[in-house]
């Protein structure tokens, strides 16, 4: 029996949309406002969920506690009250969209969770605005 348990965080956190290569007109016509050199900031919300089954021995997915102290010390500790651009190497290369941001996390969090567990990000960067990752 397949069970999904899910935990919500969150993290503040400022970036700037831009392509490097491109002139500031370009970013501008395609980025908008989230284009702003002096950077911008949102108030993520996220929700991480396992799907697995139940564990006969204990009556856990995953322990909830386990997987608190893993989001906050794999994405808290490393995006809360940053700039994701200037101090998240993983985004040195990458633009910092949501959909970027989910994959990031998704990336970190996988390894720590159990293999026949199925891992879900879902990343709100704005209340009506978000994305979800469930792997490649």
């Amino acid at each position: 029996m397949k069970v999904k348990v899910s935990r919500k965080a969150h993290f503040n956190a400022a970036h700037r949309l831009y392509v490097k290569d491109w002139d500031e007109a370009t970013n501008q016509e395609v980025f908008g406002k989230c284009n702003n050199p002096h950077y911008h900031g949102h108030n993520y919300e996220l929700v991480v969920s396992v799907l697995g089954d139940i564990d006969k021995e204990t009556g856990y997915v995953m322990d909830m506690k386990t997987l608190k102290d893993l989001i906050k010390a794999e994405i808290e500790d490393a995006f809360d009250h940053k700039n994701l651009n200037l101090q998240v190497p993983e985004f040195a290369n990458l633009i910092p969209t949501a959909e970027n941001i989910a994959v990031v996390i998704w990336d970190k969090l996988r390894p720590h969770i159990e293999e026949d567990k199925k891992l879900e990000v879902i990343l709100y960067e704005t209340p009506r605005n978000f994305v979800t990752y469930t792997g490649p």
